[in-house]
């Protein structure tokens, strides 16, 4: 049975995740929906505008491996929690300062300057924030529920689209004018109150018993990063493959789905934002079970059945748009975002045990980052590219998730054969 501690910890990241990420979905969800508009206008053709947006969002990928790689040496040699509190301070400021900028129209070309700046600060931030969630959770957790109480991590992403698709919802329902003259800011502006509440919990937060027991048996490193590149970059290669549909995904089936129904298939904006909202909620019942799953049959087999469904359902995820139906179009997302959440909750549990406990955080945090940088941040520009070459077809969309899962099925059975040991040991 968990302890206490480990139901907090699992609280805390579940609570902290889901702010770190509202912040940065909300900057998803902008960059489809007004930032092209405000800061980068294209009269003659909105798309470009849109493609511009979509570029600052990869912009903040760039630097997510460079936060990695600090607050992945902070966390080994410092500590899991004080990591934690300043990559929240540090994204909660950046956001809310989204919030106040000046819009092109205003400001010229200062405007998407500082939006490019204030996305790479958001992406130092993310970059730390990840590995250390995880670990905290993981690393608390009793042997036989590591999956599970990892996921609450995990739930984080759909916590925060939660939030943020809400909140943007609110917004939309003032009408296209007043999104544009100021209801967009409301959602970066919310995000200083949620600041405050992640910090409140994250600071009665206990250090993780596995960092504690390094420092007692004095068996920390001096570099975490050239340790963890030097004996462990098999694993960090197949663990980038193994976690592909995981990370990436959603920026394919969400972020990128958004986009293309909106201005290729002409769905009215808030029908697909109550249907990415619904079906983000459905993940409060579908993670828990997956990781539970994965507990008892194990997770890569959970991991298997997961990635097959989600080859089977590429093609239809994204035509069910040109149906205009707000059901087909809720449930398609539901099923999808059920489908990935398979190859999502099980990531914490099994990259910890692919580490030693001295280079995990930076082992973790290394994994995610590079994987976000070189696939997430480049894929919705490049297929938004494809979709629009190809007359407005889908089908490039569905072909590289397609491509991701399968990179993925070999990217598991790989990082199988390489899982060392136990959590909690060196």
């Amino acid at each position: 049975m968990a302890s206490p501690t480990a139901r907090k910890a699992a609280a805390a990241a579940l609570i902290g995740t889901s702010i770190e990420y509202y912040d940065y979905y909300a900057y998803a969800t902008a960059s489809a929906l007004v930032f092209g508009k405000l800061f980068f206008p294209v009269q003659q053709n909105p798309f470009f505008g849109t493609m511009a947006a979509f570029a600052t969002f990869a912009v903040g990928f760039v630097s997510r491996p460079l936060g990695g790689i600090v607050f992945g040496h902070f966390g080994d040699r410092v500590g899991r929690k004080t990591a934690l509190v300043t990559t929240l301070l540090i994204m909660g400021t950046a956001t809310f300062l989204i919030g106040v900028l000046p819009t092109y129209e205003t400001a010229g070309m200062l405007s998407p300057v500082l939006l490019v700046v204030l996305r790479l600060v958001q992406g130092f931030a993310v970059g730390g924030e990840w590995g250390g969630a995880a670990l905290i959770t993981v690393e608390h957790a009793p042997e036989h529920r590591r999956t599970f109480y990892g996921s609450f991590t995990q739930l984080g992403s759909p916590g925060g689209t939660v939030l943020s698709t809400a909140m943007f919802s609110l917004a939309t329902l003032m009408g296209g004018g007043t999104l544009l003259e100021w209801a967009w800011r409301v959602p970066f502006l919310f995000s200083a109150v949620l600041v405050v509440v992640g910090l409140v919990i994250r600071l009665r937060l206990e250090e993780s018993p596995v960092f504690l027991r390094a420092v007692r048996e004095n068996t920390l490193v001096t570099s975490p990063v050239a340790v963890t590149v030097r004996t462990s970059w098999r694993v960090i290669l197949a663990g980038i493959a193994a976690v592909l549909v995981g990370i990436t995904g959603f920026y394919i089936t969400g972020t990128l789905f958004l986009s293309y129904a909106v201005d290729q298939a002409k769905v009215p904006t808030q029908t697909v934002l109550d249907a990415q909202l619904i079906a983000a909620a459905t993940s409060f019942v579908s993670f828990p079970i997956m990781a539970l799953l994965a507990d008892r049959f194990g997770k890569r087999l959970v991991m298997y059945v997961g990635l097959a469904l989600t080859i089977v359902i590429a093609v239809p995820h994204f035509y069910v748009a040109n149906t205009h139906s707000a059901l087909l179009i809720t449930l398609m997302l539901s099923v999808t975002q059920t489908a990935s959440s398979a190859a999502w909750v099980t990531i914490p549990a099994l990259l910890s045990e692919a580490f030693p406990a001295q280079t995990r955080y930076t082992g973790l945090s290394l994994v995610y980052q590079l994987t976000s940088l070189v696939f997430s941040g480049t894929l919705p520009i490049v297929t938004l590219g494809l979709i629009a070459g190809s007359g407005g077809s889908p089908l490039p969309a569905a072909a590289i998730l397609v491509g991701l899962a399968v990179v993925n099925i070999v990217g598991v059975a790989a990082l199988g054969r390489m899982l060392r040991q136990p959590i909690g040991t060196k």
